[in-house]
């Protein structure tokens, strides 16, 4: 299966690297990749881990005609203002009855309803299971096995470089060695401050919403308010008391509506969202029929990441499989 990719960062590495090891059970081949700093990319037989890149292609609609792959992979940073240019990218793919898969949350979080449809028309599936927690299973979580299962809202803590930050400074340094460190671990977005003012865990939040409870909302229509203003100060006083801040994303019906926020909230220091380690995030989902459930990532990284994005193109090899071999027991008839 031809995978064109769109961004080769850190997760687009990590991809490739994950699909060599894997590549004699799935035969996947990144045969195109183009990115915005360096350029483009093509080979029809399977591109390097550290391909040559050339001039880069006049346009995304270009680039995937020539790439002539069946998935795009699109893996550009987020935009949490609008989710552009990742939801023209989708959208070009979809033009060309490709299958898309997506670490990028801000296509989820902003047009999520619109993109899913248009992937229905053109027979194409539609995954971004890496978009909110690192490549843990959430959404195909509930779309597997929670069958008849409404969502009714969600608690969680879905951003590291907050809950980093937030560490050093209990440690008596400054928000931005905690960035730093957070920089280190290659957890933040490409702008820092889309972690730190809340936007990322928004995205997120919404992302969630759109998908689980049908919101159709946007990050800019969740209450938000990062961590900005936190010192070592503040949190040394809370500390002295059993507390402890915490970035929490909260969703939940009120009157027939989907209500969404980010904050940072005080908690007690033995609360199960202050009590994740490092870099972990927790998922909590609120339902009809199963009461609350979770999802736990313990310390993930980069590479989690990239088996999310992975774990997507084995479900749409399988899906196509599926379909080949019911096509031609079909014609077989």
């Amino acid at each position: 299966m031809k995978l064109a990719l769109i961004g080769y960062g850190n997760v687009g590495k990590a991809l490739a690297r994950l699909l060599a090891l894997e590549r004699k059970s799935y035969p996947f081949r990144i045969t195109a990749i183009h990115t915005a700093r360096h350029g483009t990319a093509y080979g029809p037989d399977g591109l390097t881990q550290d391909p040559a890149f050339g001039p880069p292609a006049a346009s995304v609609e270009e680039f995937l005609d020539r790439a002539a792959a069946e998935v795009l992979v699109e893996l550009t940073p987020l935009n949490p203002v609008n989710g552009e240019p990742a939801i023209s990218h989708i959208r070009a793919a979809f033009a060309r009855r490709m299958q898309v898969v997506t670490a990028n949350k801000g296509p989820i979080a902003h047009a999520y309803a619109a993109l899913n449809e248009e992937a229905a028309r053109a027979g194409v599936l539609f995954r971004f299971e890496a978009t909110v927690m690192d490549g843990a299973p959430v959404f195909n979580l509930v779309r597997r096995t929670l069958p008849a299962v409404r969502i009714l809202g969600f608690i969680g803590s879905l951003n590291s470089t907050t809950r980093i930050c937030i560490e050093a400074m209990r440690r008596g340094q400054s928000l931005e060695e905690g960035i730093r460190q957070a920089r280190a671990m290659r957890l933040t977005e490409a702008d820092a401050s889309y972690d730190i003012d809340g936007w990322d865990a928004a995205a997120k939040t919404a992302a969630l919403a759109n998908v689980l409870m049908d919101a159709r909302l946007t990050p800019q229509q969740v209450s938000t308010r990062g961590i900005r203003r936190l010192t070592p100060e503040r949190l040394a006083e809370l500390r002295a008391k059993g507390k402890t801040v915490c970035l929490v994303s909260r969703a939940r019906r009120v009157n027939g509506q989907v209500r969404l926020r980010v904050r940072a909230e005080v908690l007690n220091e033995n609360d199960i969202l202050a009590c994740l380690p490092g870099s972990s995030n927790l998922l909590l989902l609120q339902t009809d029929q199963m009461g609350t459930i979770g999802v736990f990532s313990v310390s993930p990284g980069i590479q989690q990441t990239a088996y999310g994005v992975f774990a997507d193109l084995v479900e749409v090899f399988e899906t196509q499989g599926q379909a080949r071999e019911k096509l031609q027991r079909t014609r077989a008839c």
